[in-house]
């Protein structure tokens, strides 16, 4: 099993970055660059306990689908999602938001395991440690530069 662990700090309020941080819209977007749709469960909106999406989009030139649910939800300090089935064995993120001053700090805990017993170990190892982390990176800045600037507006309600 591989971990990452992730900081990201945003000037914005902790309740835009937790509920960005949820939106199935505010994620297709910020996952642009590898195509992923929601296409079942909660496809739209702000996900909540016990909710569930599946995503699909291309990895590796691979098309491949992946649903989470929502199992643990302490709006606006942390959620976190676990796989029910998709192309991992397991995979669990954690996700934390801390106010401070003008700032949140977001905290992303990823664990992952990849199936194939040692050939996955290998390619958790060569491939996809590194693989996931950059796509958590480019997603977390998506979601830093929609919440510090006007863009959030398009996928929160006008009230926060």
């Amino acid at each position: 099993m591989r971990k990452i662990t992730l900081e990201t700090k945003i000037r914005a309020p902790v309740e835009r970055v937790f509920d960005l941080a949820r939106s199935i819209d505010a994620h297709m977007d910020s996952a642009s660059s590898t195509g992923e749709t929601a296409i079942s469960g909660k496809t739209s909106g702000l996900i909540d306990l016990g909710e569930t999406v599946t995503w699909s989009a291309v990895h590796f030139g691979v098309r491949q689908r992946l649903t989470v649910e929502i199992v643990e939800f302490n709006r606006p300090h942390s959620f976190a999602d676990k796989m029910v089935s998709g192309a991992f064995k397991s995979m669990f993120h954690r996700h934390e938001f801390e106010h401070s001053g003008n700032e949140t700090l977001m905290k992303d805990h990823f664990e992952f395991e990849a199936p194939l017993g040692f050939l996955g170990v290998i390619a958790e190892k060569l491939i996809l440690h590194n693989y996931m982390r950059r796509f958590l990176e480019v997603r977390n800045a998506r979601l830093k530069a929609l919440a510090e600037g006007n863009e959030w507006q398009e996928y929160l309600p006008q009230s926060l």
